[in-house]
């Protein structure tokens, strides 16, 4: 989890989370799927690992990010995915 970090400045927003552990979780699907995702939030987050939690990914990969997270409550659409990537 970056915070206030400028080397996302750049990045795009895929999806907007309140807390962490979910956060982490579509960062590490898109990952899976080789996206440079990563999680960032403007302040740090409460004890409690709640906060404004941005899901954001280099501006050249936005599109395939978009898809995928689009695309996650169908498996079926998922392992079409996969099959890009061979």
């Amino acid at each position: 989890m970056a915070v206030g970090d400028p080397r996302f400045a750049g990045w795009e927003t895929v999806s907007n989370f309140e807390d962490q552990n979910t956060a982490v979780a579509w960062r590490d699907q898109l990952r899976r799927f080789g996206v440079d995702a990563s999680c960032v939030a403007d302040h740090p987050l409460d004890r409690f690992g709640r906060g404004d939690i941005y899901l954001v990914v280099p501006e050249a990969q936005w599109s395939r990010a978009s898809e995928i997270v689009a695309n996650l409550d169908d498996p079926d659409d998922l392992d079409d995915l996969d099959d890009l990537d061979e």
